[in-house]
């Protein structure tokens, strides 16, 4: 499967939509435009660091200005996202390199994007008709074990740290570690140095992240912080039980803290049957992808492309409806509030997006989804990016 795994990266990039304009058509509503809408995850940097410009529309993907613009979206928090096997590197350098790559974008493009350091800023751009973006930081392991590098990426703008990502920290436990390698240790969770870095965080104002962190880390943090915490891109396990998802008393505790937890739109933490029916689907492809990948071995470009094609009419059989996504969304709503929900949607960092929200230009889809349900205007502008807005002011500490 781990092949498999990465051939499944080219299918990431032609899952697209089968039209920007299709999303502004089927929904561009006034409530939509008129809501400030704030995606908390979005993996597009890494297409950035490869050389695209997403300043104009790209043929594969989920994001890029147009479609952000389409999609009606304000601000979007750009994901700093250094991959744990990239070792040969200092993680810090890495970090900071993605971020000079997106300063680097803001200046070619001043005129309609802006990125804000402060919540402030974000509101004042905002109100300037920019598109806005904000960073988070994904993982720990770009600080490197110094609370001055910490402060440093603050400084640069990160306003939110997703204190794991599926690898530990020395100082922090994964939900994979917790769940694998760990099981059975009684090393998980926070350290005295990982309750340093959250007091640390409360205190300069940046938001802790517990998507990706094991529930031991979790209880952790919520016994020290003294501030509202966000899951960015997390679901829920009652409804598919997958270890990156949160379950009921953890979204309780997020509510009781003042918190957000964003939805992902990944269909392996949406769609409790997904998986299996993945690997059935691949099992049952098996013969044929062993076929293409000998008959292109020797060109890895080509391969990777036909085999992401011939993936893409597979996987369109197994895509959850939108329903299914919006279930999350009015689970935790009617768990702990509507003050309590919001978007993680995880777009160019999942390889697959439910049915009708094929980019980010679809968010509209979301909106009228919640309108159907019956969600008052004003709940569904707390959804879209209110609740994040909040959020933002309670940690500030200006």
């Amino acid at each position: 499967m781990g092949n498999i795994r990465i051939l499944l990266a080219g299918f990431i990039l032609l899952c697209i939509a089968v039209g920007s304009s299709r999303a502004v058509n089927d929904g561009r509503s006034k409530l939509h435009s008129d809501a400030i809408v704030i995606d908390m995850h979005n993996d597009v940097v890494q297409r950035m660091m490869q050389g695209e410009d997403i300043a104009r529309a790209t043929t594969h993907g989920h994001s890029d200005i147009p479609r952000f613009i389409a999609g009606g979206v304000d601000a979007e928090f750009f994901s700093i996202w250094v991959p744990p096997q990239n070792s040969q590197h200092s993680y810090y350098k890495q970090a900071n390199a993605q971020i000079d790559t997106i300063e680097s974008f803001v200046r070619k493009n001043s005129k309609s994007v802006g990125i804000a350091k402060t919540v402030q800023d974000a509101e004042q751009l905002i109100s300037r008709g920019k598109f806005v973006i904000m960073l988070g930081l994904e993982g720990g392991h770009p600080t490197e074990n110094d609370t001055n590098k910490l402060k440093h990426f603050f400084k640069r703008g990160v306003k939110y740290m997703t204190l794991t990502w599926n690898n530990s920290t020395t100082w922090a436990t994964s939900a994979s570690d917790e769940e694998g390698k760990l099981k059975n240790s009684t090393k998980k969770g926070l350290s005295s140095f990982g309750m340093q870095v959250v007091n640390m965080m409360n205190r300069i104002g940046m938001i802790v992240d517990v998507s990706h962190v094991g529930e031991t880390t979790f209880w952790d943090v919520m016994k020290v912080t003294t501030k509202p915490v966000i899951a960015s891109h997390s679901s829920v396990w009652s409804l598919c039980k997958n270890r990156r998802n949160l379950k009921d008393d953890q979204i309780r505790a997020i509510a009781r803290n003042g918190g957000v937890v964003c939805i992902n739109f990944a269909p392996q933490f949406l769609d409790s049957t997904f998986s299996e029916k993945e690997k059935r689907m691949l099992d049952r492809q098996k013969s044929q992808l062993d076929s293409l990948k000998l008959r292109y071995a020797n060109d890895d470009h080509v391969k990777d492309s036909i085999i992401s094609e011939f993936l893409k009419k597979k996987y369109e059989s197994i895509r959850p409806p939108l329903s299914v996504l919006i279930d999350h969304f009015d689970y935790v709503a009617k768990l702990v509030g509507t003050d309590h929900v919001g978007i993680g949607s995880d777009f160019d960092g999942i390889g697959l997006t439910p049915r009708g929200m094929d980019d980010v230009s679809f968010l509209p889809a979301l909106t009228g989804e919640l309108v159907k349900r019956g969600y008052s205007d004003n709940d569904i502008k707390k959804i879209l990016g209110g609740n994040i807005l909040r959020v933002l002011h309670d940690v500030d500490v200006n």
